[in-house]
């Protein structure tokens, strides 16, 4: 069912939309959260490490695919707004046209590179191989990561955040019993952990592509609008390859992060990796708002109601701040509970360092919350260049995390960078959205001839 959020209240309307997000996040989650206690219980901390030593150049590939699907989906979130729906099918048309053409070339570039990467990022010799089986497979299978998110994405766009969380439960309950199939019972290894992520996802993108073809009666083509439009395909890329270079870019200090978490050897980086499934977890929240306000800021901008998209931001602050004092409570009485579901009791030294690393990130989830929804909201206004910068300003931090603060204070500095990260980014968004709206308002009230 398709939602208009451009009218009614919108603190409802933010959490109605967003409630189904937290559960799609946190069901996605939930599995990878499930391979990864498989793979430390069945295959032990070296494979645990190996699979963690991926995460950042996982987020740097994956993070892209999935920005430049969320871009894509803003003019298609605006036009809905305007109630142009014509135009809307002629978006969705050629989004699947460029979806197509970016899977083709980025996986061919990172199957074929990403041995060079981790060599570069000083993988430890001890689980190199391992973590190479690993992404291998998950880059192969970058063609449905973007039929997914790019097919969620379109879905979200007109309002409706339900249907894409059905067909990922479904995906995440197909995900856990691959898991279980392929590591225990085919004794695949690392690599049976990242052929039920692939399969999984193409399920549940292969599932919304065709629920979205056959119930959507708002995007059924109409003669000639299938077909190829190059004005469109660059404003599709105008949009979308900002939003996914901003994951990239944020990727990039974390890359130079792993790589300096490398250096500290392999109970460093199972701790690390422990930590940030944990962590992921309890930012679901924040990443369904920031979801949330992209489709709310999207729709109102179109509709025209700046003052709607002042009121949503407000709202979606509250919420998010909130929420971060009570998860940062649960962190810092739990935590060290929780990542005995990763490791045996017995690794004490792990145990500690995972404690440390969520207190440290949970006390500054305020600032996180503020990066999510401000973010977003600028780039569904249709300002989505600007991500890059604040992007860069996470970049920035982690680097010098990770160049200067780690080999200094160790394993303490690798608790702090993302906080630093956080606040960097949080310096550079808001006085962004402050001209972003004088612009936009400059503009609806015919001060300005374009944004």
């Amino acid at each position: 069912m398709v939602r208009d959020m451009t009218q009614g209240s919108p603190r409802k309307l933010i959490l109605g939309f967003a409630v189904p997000l937290l559960l799609g996040n946190l069901f996605q989650q939930f599995y990878s959260l499930v391979d990864t206690v498989i793979v430390g219980k069945f295959l032990g901390v070296g494979k645990l490490a190996a699979v963690g030593a991926t995460g950042s150049i996982n987020f740097l590939i994956i993070g892209f695919c999935m920005g430049i699907c969320s871009g894509f989906a803003i003019p298609i979130a605006q036009k809905f707004g305007a109630k142009d729906e014509s135009s809307l099918r002629r978006f969705v048309a050629n989004s699947a046209w460029l979806g197509g053409m970016f899977a083709v070339v980025l996986t061919v570039l990172t199957v074929a590179l990403c041995r060079h990467i981790l060599t570069w990022m000083k993988t430890p010799a001890d689980i190199i191989e391992d973590s190479y089986v690993y992404i291998v497979i998950i880059f192969a299978g970058i063609p449905v990561t973007i039929l997914y998110n790019l097919t969620s994405a379109i879905i979200r766009s007109m309002g409706d955040s339900k249907t894409p969380v059905y067909f990922l439960t479904l995906s995440a309950v197909l995900n856990i019993g691959l898991d279980l199939f392929c590591i225990v019972v085919l004794h695949m290894g690392v690599a049976g952990a990242a052929v039920a992520t692939v399969v999984s996802q193409a399920i549940a993108g292969a599932a919304c592509l065709v629920y979205m073809i056959r119930k959507y009666e708002i995007l059924r083509m109409q003669p000639g609008e299938a077909k190829v439009q190059p004005g469109l395909l660059l404003r599709l890329t105008v949009m979308g390859v900002p939003m996914g270079l901003q994951y990239s870019v944020t990727a990039i200090g974390s890359v130079v992060l792993q790589s300096a978490v490398n250096t500290l050897g392999s109970v460093a980086v199972a701790s690390v990796t422990a930590a940030g499934k944990i962590s992921m977890i309890f930012c679901c929240p924040f990443d369904a708002l920031g979801a949330t306000m992209a489709t709310f800021a999207g729709q109102n901008m179109g509709a025209g109601k700046p003052k709607r998209i002042r009121q949503g931001l407000k709202e979606a602050n509250i919420m998010g701040s909130v929420y971060a004092v009570l998860a940062f409570a649960v962190l810092f009485f739990a935590g060290k509970y929780v990542a005995l579901l990763f490791v045996d009791a017995k690794e004490t030294v792990i145990l500690d360092n995972v404690a440390l690393m969520l207190t440290v990130n949970g006390a500054f989830y305020i600032p996180l919350a503020f990066v999510n929804i401000v973010r977003f909201l600028i780039q569904g206004v249709g300002f989505s260049g600007l991500a890059i910068f604040s992007g860069a300003c996470e970049m920035v931090a982690r680097a010098l995390a990770g160049f200067l603060l780690v080999p200094m204070f160790g394993f303490l500095a690798v608790c702090f960078a993302n906080p630093l990260a956080w606040i960097a980014a949080d310096l550079f968004l808001f006085p962004a959205y402050f001209k972003v709206m004088r612009r936009v308002e400059e503009y609806l009230d015919g001060k300005r001839p374009h944004l």
